[in-house]
């Protein structure tokens, strides 16, 4: 098929198609519109995020639904609001040169007496989340008797995210007598089992092959130390000024943390995750959409629905658990025929773990080489030059010292006034080309000194020099404190680890630890001895109260 008139489409939706600049059904479309417009059969789709899927489902929905009969005919199941929604507006303006036809979004996180209200008004098609839909059933303010078609909308994240008995529920309020559409990204064993229990004699049809990514992807690894994780991911952000991405977290917290630490970085980034109001929610959301931020920070679930085509970069900070997680992310970018790349900061006990995924894709992850400091200096200068030449000069102000400014500067040659304008922004920047191509970011620096020192430390020794070879700061005061716990429970490793969870933070020196049978000595930064003493006040260690006291410093020699 070349057209959507050639499925049969009635006019007013074709109008409404053209409107929207939909010119040549993609393949999901092409292989499921004429069957769910001239059939009944039951069907499984498969295809990835951004593959024209809720088009592929509701134009024939549209098409076939009785306009006159103000009763539910068809209920669409997804598993988030923002899904729900964008499926309710995509079915708006699809079916706008339809007089009478109503869709009803049923959702949490809004008033229910509202959409009770706009049920009993009547409507046609209702697009529900599966706790709000099976709240309003037992209310007795949806029903479905009269329900023809039931789509499940991305059906293998509605499992993962717990709504399978919701769904069992829902679906044994539907008749027997009905058409069963199933579309899903991936296609696990529970998704199997459901078709198997609810479908009958269902058509399989995929836009690509099962459980794959997009072509257009191109997937990248990078090794990384859990510590310097975060020193990973703003590199990467470093090499691409142009980035516009999403960077995925296991949790809440983790998400909370990454998205500040980009913010004090002057990253144009915010975090979506579940402690968020709805109203928040749409305010980041929004925000993101429109290219107000550069980079959003999320878990899986409070991404759902998070629907935006030019992603350059999907970003996972850990490695998903689940192999069809980190499928499903990738196909977030690489869009609209755009290329896209999906990266994973991995440690090097997981690598193995990259040959399983490649396999999964039938596509090759490349390792990923952090740019030099040298490398990341010059990115950031032409970033800045980048930046100029797309500069619109039209500002009234300046047109206005635009004279003066000139007779200043006339005995400045070109390369001297260019020369200035990057020395002031390698400045503002804090970078300072060093010999030999180091660069010098202040709290870049201090991070690079913290990991380094603490990576010296685990075996006992004072680091002298950080792993850029530059001088650490000698000047910095520790302060030494006693631990009532030995080697019979305690390494190194362990207790830098404990001590970074009880502050909270990794930003502080560590200084020699020793290790003796039934107690220990550290020593760290001395503008952290309060906090520290604070914050071990109520803590325990594998089933040992731990007491942390101020010791005196060592005699050295």
């Amino acid at each position: 098929m070349t057209s959507f008139a050639e499925f049969g489409l009635k006019e007013p939706i074709l109008q409404a198609l053209e409107d929207l600049h939909f010119i040549e059904p993609t393949p999901i479309q092409g292989k499921t519109l004429g069957l769910l417009i001239h059939s009944d059969q039951d069907l499984i789709g498969l295809a990835q995020t951004g593959t024209g899927k809720t088009a592929a489902f509701s134009l024939p929905l549209i098409h076939n639904i009785e306009v006159g009969n103000k009763q539910p005919q068809a209920i669409i199941l997804c598993p988030t609001r923002e899904l729900c929604l964008q499926i309710g507006r995509d079915i708006q303006a699809y079916s706008k040169y339809m007089p009478g036809f109503r869709v009803q979004c049923v959702y949490g996180g809004s008033s229910i007496d509202r959409q009770i209200k706009a049920l009993q008004r009547g409507c046609h098609l209702v697009v529900g989340t599966p706790g709000r839909t099976l709240d309003m059933i037992r209310r007795r303010k949806l029903k479905l008797q009269g329900i023809r078609w039931v789509v499940l909308d991305e059906a293998d994240e509605m499992l993962n995210m717990g709504f399978k008995e919701d769904l069992n529920a829902i679906l044994a309020e539907t008749p027997e007598e009905k058409q069963t559409l199933l579309f899903s990204a991936t296609m696990p064993k529970e998704i199997s089992r459901m078709a198997k229990k609810y479908m009958v004699d269902p058509l399989e049809v995929s836009a690509g092959t099962k459980n794959s990514g997009a072509k257009n992807v191109s997937h990248e690894y990078f090794l990384s130390a859990p510590r310097n994780r975060y020193a990973t991911l703003k590199a990467i952000l470093d090499s691409h000024h142009n980035i516009y991405a999403i960077v995925f977290c296991r949790t809440r917290r983790e998400t909370k943390d990454v998205s500040e630490k980009l913010g004090q970085d002057g990253y144009a980034a915010d975090a979506l995750h579940g402690e968020l109001s709805q109203r928040q929610r749409d305010k980041v959301m929004d925000k993101f959409r429109s290219g107000r931020l550069q980079i959003m920070v999320a878990t899986d679930v409070a991404a759902r629905g998070l629907d935006v085509d030019n992603l350059t970069h999907v970003i996972n900070f850990n490695l998903p658990d689940d192999p069809e997680s980190y499928i499903h992310r990738s196909g977030r970018t690489g869009r609209a025929g755009q290329k896209g790349t999906s990266i994973v900061i991995i440690h090097a006990r997981e690598k193995r773990k990259i040959s399983t995924l490649e396999k999964k894709l039938g596509a090759d992850f490349k390792e990923g080489v952090l740019p030099s400091a040298k490398e990341l200096a010059h990115k950031k200068l032409f970033a800045y030059i980048a930046a100029l030449e797309k500069t619109d000069a039209s500002n009234a102000a300046v047109e206005e010292i635009l004279p003066e400014a000139l007779k200043k500067i006339s005995w400045l040659t070109k390369e001297d006034l260019v020369a200035r304008m990057l020395t002031l922004e390698s400045t503002r920047l804090k970078i300072d080309a060093h010999p030999g191509g180091r660069t010098k970011d202040k709290k870049s620096k201090r991070k690079r000194e913290d990991n380094t020192a603490k990576g010296k430390h685990e075996k006992g020794k004072k680091s002298k020099k950080n792993k850029q070879g530059r001088d650490a700061d000698m000047d910095t005061k520790f302060s030494r404190f006693h631990i009532n716990i030995g080697k019979k429970k305690l390494t190194p490793h362990t207790l830098i680890g404990l001590v970074n969870e009880q502050l909270r933070s990794d930003s502080f020196e560590i200084g020699k630890i020793e290790i003796f049978g039934s107690f220990s000595f550290f020593e760290v930064e001395s503008a952290y001895e309060k906090k520290l003493l604070k914050a071990f006040q109520k803590v325990k260690f594998r089933g040992d109260r731990v007491k942390v006291e101020l010791a005196e410093p060592k005699r050295r020699g």
